[in-house]
């Protein structure tokens, strides 16, 4: 090791880039989870939280959870801020808090001032404080009037941050505070009214969280309410971390086995350097366990180098994204070393670079001194089947600590499979050529023929190649077709489909009025409507449902409240798949027809039952048909339709939509005035808002993963590079005999040129196959939606491929025909 690293920087490359990516990703995760976990009491406004949909907690209720501690009352509902004059409005995320609102943390606003004075009455008119977002969507500055259902109200202040937001998960209006008497001044809150009551409670010193959480639900078995601890302050956010940062490791991993066969060909690289040493060594007497031994910890020691630059990035990561982090997700990010992320990392490091060192080095025990000597079949011995062993064995080590530390083990177990797949596939693919190339017709053209003879005799680059970039192109090609998948079904096809408004919080007394003003307004519009309520389903067949383990399919159904509806009908946009609809005048029990994707995966069938709360009241219904629910359609759809007996004389509102074919913007926006100043406490959203905002999120989250995907193709043009330049030696002896036999440098360029030509057309044909077949089982068979090839994605992978491989392949080739003929003749 004394010539130094020259030879390895591919080695080191690959490996810190690797470990570089899964310990940056994991090291971030962690910054974050543990800055929820650090401010939870002040992100869920409380030490407990519990949350009732569509009713206040009841005095005896309320008198228990004074009896805990310190309590204080949040209510939270949509609703539309006006201008006073109706011209413009904005959709807002209301939310009345009283005098002791916060419990923990402090609500800072831009001018400061104390809360209880910003939204106290002044001059006939209460005070509000709004996001900088609400401001900017209405043109508007502190000191303006709104107005919100039937009261004006005074904006003295822009909130710079709200200790709880996160706690009621994502919200896509901006926020505007108001005092609980200026949100009773409004009207909007009426029997039906989609409104959340949420009591935070601060402990007294000596109570126990989770024993007060068990006394509430032993206590008030039907109150409906969702409890959660501080400790459990921001669920949504931190699954979502904790998937996005899976994928992302998984995406590090394949980096780093990409990053493998790299480390494969330099430690090969290396050892065909070291020939004539390992053939004297044998010749003194040295054996093959010695040599494997010595060799063995040489590449150890590079490989601790290139780990530890890689954990030296990870390191570094959450310092250089914290302030970031911290302007997308309001969250204090104090970053740190994270000496578990850093391990894992390493860990990984050190298995994957043993994996893919073990088999060259197996090979060069058992070769015999005279072939190192003559320089014959160094590379073709046969390997002893304890290597062989060995490196699937760690290999498997590799794939259970990614399954071991994965959340949705299912995923990281499909992940891993196609990882393998591929691996596998690619070799098969690279044979492949061989063979063609092998039985394809004698051409006249000399550079065709001689490129045609590189690609299949002994030593040739066609694995190396095809493996190397093969994966990392796959991967890009996948991700690329998801990308464009999504973004025209919500951009284009579901837009098309989708109604231009909802239309939310419509009151029973005035749904007739309402549907009469849409009738004036837009004559050619096709408005339905449905009632709704919200519910909580609590059991499944007499089981409670927290006490269950479902599959991740359908646990979404059972997490938090659910907008359900009855109907003595079959709703037009449903088909029933299994059972019966009930008849119009059903009164003997209630019946519920389930979603029958969410019914199946939560293992449900016919004549089963389900325990819903709504409004304080358990109501247990038997499932009396399954029917099939387009989601995408964005129409009205519900989990669960109920019998209209189970709901009978239940307060509730209507759900409506309407749909304008070929309305213009301008339209839009009349109507949408007309309606908010018809009937103020009717929240108003307008679709293409909604599609627009889902479309800002996927292009973020798109750029992060395309970011993690980069990896993955750096790891490959590192593996590319270094793999052409592995093969050089070969290349000179054979460049220095042809050019002996009176081969021009312009014909052995022709030559070199269509081999990598060659070679790079059939991966990045390989790659747009394969990414098509990946992205079509990930939009087809998992998230349901119609797949489409983007052509542009195979025309950039086919150039992209072509252009490293050629490139690369001259970069090395041309420094190979300038080499002299006579040293290498007199070796031979």
């Amino acid at each position: 090791m004394r010539g130094g690293l020259r030879g390895f920087v591919i080695f080191l490359a690959c490996i810190a880039l690797g470990v570089g990516a899964i310990g940056a990703v994991n090291s971030v995760s962690t910054m974050m989870n543990q800055g929820i976990e650090r401010e939870g009491r002040a992100i869920l406004g409380g030490d407990l939280r519990f949350a009732l949909e569509q009713r206040q907690a009841s005095a005896e209720e309320l008198a228990f959870l004074k009896s805990l501690g310190a309590v204080s009352e949040t209510i939270e509902m949509r609703s539309m801020a006006r201008l006073p004059d109706g011209s413009d409005q904005s959709l807002s995320e209301v939310k009345a808090v009283d005098d002791a609102y916060p419990l923990y943390g402090s609500m800072e606003t831009k001018p400061a001032g104390p809360l209880t004075d910003l939204l106290a009455e002044r001059n006939g008119r209460f005070g509000a404080v709004a996001a900088e977002e609400l401001f900017s969507r209405l043109g508007l500055s502190p000191g303006a009037t709104i107005r919100i259902g039937d009261a004006e109200f005074e904006l003295r202040g822009v909130i710079t941050h709200e200790p709880d937001l996160l706690s009621g998960g994502l919200a896509f209006a901006p926020r505007l505070v108001v005092s609980q008497e200026a949100l009773a001044s409004t009207g909007l809150v009426q029997p039906g009214s989609l409104v959340q009551y949420a009591y935070k409670v601060r402990l007294a010193p000596g109570t126990d969280a989770a024993r007060a959480t068990a006394d509430a639900k032993s206590r008030f078995p039907e109150a409906g309410w969702s409890i959660r601890s501080f400790e459990n302050a921001a669920p949504s956010l931190q699954r979502n971390i904790e998937r996005f940062s899976q994928f992302l490791t998984l995406v590090g991993l394949t980096a780093l086995i990409v990053g493998g066969v790299g480390i494969a060909n330099a430690v090969n690289a290396y050892l065909d350097s070291k020939r004539l040493v390992i053939a004297t060594l044998k010749s003194l007497g040295a054996s093959g366990r010695f040599i494997v031994t010595l060799y063995l910890i040489q590449i150890l020691s590079l490989a601790a180098l290139g780990i530890a630059i890689g954990l030296v990035l990870a390191a570094i990561a959450p310092f250089a994204t914290a302030r970031f982090l911290e302007s997308v997700i309001p969250v204090g990010a104090e970053a740190s070393i994270y000496p578990g992320a850093l391990a894992l990392a390493a860990v990984f490091g050190l298995l994957t670079a043993l994996v893919f060192a073990l088999l060259p080095l197996g090979r060069t025990r058992d070769v015999p001194a005279t072939a190192l000597f003559r320089d014959a079949s160094a590379g073709m011995a046969r390997m002893r089947w304890v290597y062989l062993a060995t490196s699937v064995g760690l290999a498997l080590i590799v794939a259970a600590l990614a399954l071991l530390i994965a959340d949705d083990r299912r995923v990281a177990a499909i992940f891993l499979i196609a990882i393998a797949a591929a691996f596998v596939i690619l070799r098969v693919v690279a044979l492949g050529i061989q063979w063609a190339a092998r039985r394809a017709p004698r051409v006249s053209s000399t550079p065709l023929r001689l490129a045609i003879g590189n690609i299949h005799r002994p030593g040739a680059l066609t694995s190396s190649v095809v493996l190397s970039l093969g994966l990392g192109l796959t991967l890009l090609v996948t991700i690329a077709i998801i990308d464009y998948d999504l973004r025209q079904e919500i951009g284009t096809s579901i837009a098309e489909r989708a109604p231009n408004f909802f239309f939310v919080d419509i009151q029973a007394a005035e749904i007739d009025a309402f549907k009469a003003k849409i009738g004036e307004l837009a004559p050619e519009g096709r408005l339905a409507a449905v009632p709704m309520l919200r519910g909580r389903i609590t059991k499944l067949n007499g089981e409670d449902v927290s006490t269950m383990k479902v599959p991740p399919e359908g646990a979404w159904v059972l997490r938090g409240d659910r907008g359900i509806t009855y109907s003595a009908t079959l709703p037009e946009n449903a088909t029933v798949t299994e059972g019966e609809w009930w008849s119009k005048d059903h009164a003997g029990g209630p019946l519920v027809s389930f979603s029958a994707e969410e019914g199946h995966a939560l293992g449900l069938k016919l004549g089963d039952t389900v325990t819903v709360n709504v409004l304080g009241r358990d109501v247990t219904a038997k499932i009396a048909n399954f029917r099939a629910v387009e989601w995408q359609s964005l129409s009205i759809n519900f989990v669960m339709v109920f019998s209209p007996d189970a709901f009978a004389g239940a307060p509730h509102a209507w759900l409506a939509t309407l749909s304008m074919p070929n309305a213009s913007a301008e339209e839009e926006k009349t109507l949408l005035n007309a309606v908010t100043n018809a009937f103020p406490a009717v929240t108003t959203v307008r679709v293409k808002d909604a599609l627009d905002a889902i479309n800002q999120l996927i292009a973020q989250l798109a750029l992060a993963i395309r970011a993690a995907a980069a990896v993955a193709l750096v790891a490959s043009v590192l593996v590319l590079s270094g793999a052409l330049a592995a093969g050089n030696r070969g290349r000179i002896h054979d460049a220095v005999v042809l050019k002996t036999l009176g081969a021009t440098r312009r014909t052995l360029i022709r030559a070199y040129s269509t081999e990598y030509l060659i070679l790079g057309a059939a991966t990045a044909l390989f790659a747009i196959a394969a990414g098509a077949l990946a992205a079509w089982f990930v939009v087809s068979r998992i998230m349901a939606l119609p797949y489409r090839f983007d052509a542009s994605v195979a025309t950039v992978t086919l150039v992209a491929a072509l252009v490293l491989t050629v490139g690369f392949g001259l970069l090395g080739t041309w420094r190979i025909l300038g080499q002299r003929a006579a040293p290498f003749l007199r070796e031979l």
